[in-house]
């Protein structure tokens, strides 16, 4: 799965350089680690970032808040959840290039750059970058069968336009803090077992 995951990366990175984005530039874009995912998660991958560059340092004032936010990063680390891997390659590719642009500077959310990035390579290199997935899509396109696992403990129903949907877990004050946001009418709240 490793070599899988090696393989499919460098062919992302030889691609980024088709259009000019040499991302394994350490000095530009920073070193970056691939790795598949210890823990099984619901998401397709993630890119967590250290060792800030104080050049890229943005401070705002927020009420007597000062927050300090950083454009640019010097390490990344991007994880892929084993499920993933399972998937078809292009699928794997397009997780892998998403994860990839969260490494590029200013784009360390999914914020004007990342999208502004993300039709760049959808465009020229015929990607379907998004900022979340469908999985039982990409479970159908890979020919895999979809078993959805996770089991809701509640059903919660509106009182007035009987709109459903399935929590696994509900805030205590639930009922009495939130309203339909189609219709503002109260929720029923069931457990399922």
């Amino acid at each position: 799965m490793k070599e899988k995951l090696k393989k499919l990366f460098f062919e992302c990175v030889k691609e980024l350089s088709q259009i000019n984005i040499d991302i394994l530039n350490d000095e530009k874009y920073g070193k970056i680690d691939i790795i598949v995912s210890k823990r099984n998660n619901k998401r397709y991958g993630c890119c967590k970032q250290e060792d800030p560059d104080e050049i890229y340092k943005k401070v705002t004032k927020k009420g007597f808040k000062r927050i300090i936010k950083y454009e640019k990063f010097n390490k990344h680390y991007i994880e892929i959840s084993p499920w993933v891997m399972q998937l078809d390659d292009k699928i794997i590719k397009n997780t892998i290039m998403h994860e990839l642009i969260h490494c590029l500077p200013y784009c360390n959310n999914h914020g004007k750059q990342f999208k502004k990035y993300s039709e760049l390579i959808n465009t020229r290199l015929g990607y379907d970058i998004s900022r979340t997935g469908n999985r039982q899509k990409d479970y159908e396109k890979s020919n895999i069968e979809f078993a959805e696992i996770e089991k809701f403990k509640y059903k919660i129903i509106c009182k007035g336009c009987k709109q459903e949907f399935y929590r696994k877990r509900l805030y205590k004050n639930f009922i009495k803090r939130y309203r339909c946001g189609k219709c503002s009418d109260r929720f029923d709240v069931y457990i399922m077992y």
